[in-house]
């Protein structure tokens, strides 16, 4: 039997989830999301670029719009009302101090426990080449959960240091450590990702519907072998 996933920690209240793209929440964490908002528990994201130059047949000023208006939709459905963007540019985000900068100033802004990001691997599963976005950001946010806490690290931001993150989850990794059962959430995590139906159309010629269904349940199903057979969301759990 495949090593049994750890459970996610449930001695929380606030999560602030970070990552590069619209979209990027969609791809199997929003069930989870909307498992910890039927909690109870708060979780806002905070999306670094508008995904401007995610869709090759809409250019990036119809684009940008286009696809924050779907990210907005789709967080609703699992239960988020907050969702921030950054403004940094689709494809060329840097990492660097300025970057960490703005992700430690968003951190004490909300002051969560938890911290969620994606993958900031090189490669998805060994397999597939990451994008320089998403490991650019994944990066950033680890740092930047310690640099929120440290006074004397970029001591000009608006809010106060903020030292009270407690795990950095990364979602999407080769290698997780624990889970969350998404048995009620599943759904409303397809349905999620259903929202980003023009960057979908513009992906595939697969149904909006029949494509996130295939995945999402697909993701759950994987997961479910190694967290008791019940349908799960895994992610890396680092703890501060």
């Amino acid at each position: 039997m495949a090593e049994q996933l750890e459970p996610m920690p449930e001695d929380w209240q606030r999560a602030l989830a970070i990552v590069a793209h619209p979209d990027d929440l969609e791809y199997g964490c929003a069930a989870a999301v909307a498992t910890w908002t039927d909690a109870g528990r708060e979780v806002t994201y905070l999306v670094v670029t508008r995904g401007e130059a995610g869709i090759d047949t809409l250019e990036p000023a119809k684009a940008g719009p286009v696809r924050e208006r779907e990210e907005r939709a789709s967080a609703a459905v699992v239960g988020v009302t907050g969702v921030e963007f950054l403004d940094h540019a689709d494809g060329v985000i840097e990492y660097g101090t300025a970057l960490r900068r703005d992700l430690a100033a968003a951190i004490r802004r909300h002051r969560p426990e938890l911290v969620i990001t994606l993958n900031p691997d090189d490669t998805w599963g060994g397999t597939y080449w990451n994008t320089p976005d998403h490991r650019a950001v994944g990066r950033a946010v680890l740092d930047a959960a310690g640099d929120a806490g440290n006074r004397w690290i970029f001591p000009d931001t608006d809010a106060e240091p903020w030292n009270g993150v407690r795990w950095v989850a990364v979602a999407g990794s080769s290698e997780p450590t624990h889970a969350v059962d998404v048995t009620d959430g599943l759904e409303r995590g397809v349905q999620s990702l259903v929202e980003h139906r023009t960057y979908i159309e513009a992906l595939t010629d697969e149904a909006p519907e029949a494509y996130a269904r295939s995945l999402i349940e697909g993701f759950a199903e994987q997961a479910a072998e190694r967290f008791g057979g019940r349908p799960a969301i895994t992610f890396r759990l680092f703890p501060r």
